[in-house]
């Protein structure tokens, strides 16, 4: 597992214990906005809407600000234009790394991450200059209670799925990008119920990193994701599970 992966975990887990409630939030009601104005405001034929409101309502986020969300998405309440726009940077040691935002002003925030890359050893590239070290995929998990790897993999490969990954407590259907929605409501018809439904990008090539630079890296990916209009934080590190724990306690 790459160390990107790694720490994403890591954060997923310290994540639950955040007390920056407002900030996540308005991330998540970001994200509802942009997969309701993409695909449409029915979650039961858009699992990335669907994915959103289940992370709205693990935040206990209220539903009346769930539906205000969608009805932005998809114009029926006012005109809130959201854009997603992908920045390309490196980091110590020449990590690359991608930032998925969601903005509805470009310019501060392409103003906010360039700072960021800045201010922690980084350098905010052109597009393309990052992106080449990762592959788009999608990502879909289920839980392991809800079925075995056999008949999963038997499910997800006939619905168009590329493989499956096993952790133990969870599955992950992988898919290209273009088939992920087609792959979820593949499983959905088959009965699971997928706890997370996304579009990821995956490292092709890592690059090791240790001690100061581990450190360095670690920093710049945590002011990233601090930022307000920062969805996902992508890079292309490595390093040891003992060290990575460490740094991250």
């Amino acid at each position: 597992m790459s160390g990107h992966n790694k720490w994403a975990n890591i954060k997923a887990r310290k994540g639950a214990q955040d007390a920056k409630r407002g900030k996540h939030f308005t991330k998540v009601a970001k994200e509802i906005i942009v997969a309701a104005k993409l695909a449409g405001g029915d979650p039961d034929h858009n699992p990335r809407l669907r994915n959103a409101i289940a992370a709205a309502r693990e935040l206990n986020m209220p539903g009346d600000n769930i539906k205000r969300a969608i009805a932005r998405g998809t114009g029926a309440e006012g005109a809130l234009t959201i854009e997603e726009v992908l920045f390309e940077g490196f980091g110590h040691s020449g990590v690359a790394i991608l930032v998925e935002a969601q903005t509805d002003n470009r310019n501060r925030t392409t103003g906010e991450i360039r700072h960021i890359f800045g201010k922690y050893a980084g350098n905010m590239g052109v597009p393309g200059c990052a992106s080449r070290n990762f592959k788009r995929e999608g990502h879909i998990t289920v839980p392991a209670s809800q079925t075995n790897e056999e008949k999963l993999m038997e499910i997800a490969i006939d619905s168009g799925a590329e493989d499956v990954q096993n952790d133990g407590e969870t599955f992950t259907v992988v898919t290209t990008f273009e088939s992920l929605n087609q792959v979820a409501e593949g499983l959905v018809k088959s009965g699971l119920q997928p706890s997370s439904v996304k579009p990821v990008y995956t490292a092709v090539l890592t690059v090791p990193v240790s001690g100061d630079s581990a450190k360095s890296v670690l920093k710049l990916l945590d002011a990233l994701e601090d930022n307000d209009d920062v969805a996902n934080v992508w890079c292309n590190f490595d390093i040891d599970d003992k060290e990575l724990e460490t740094l991250e306690t």
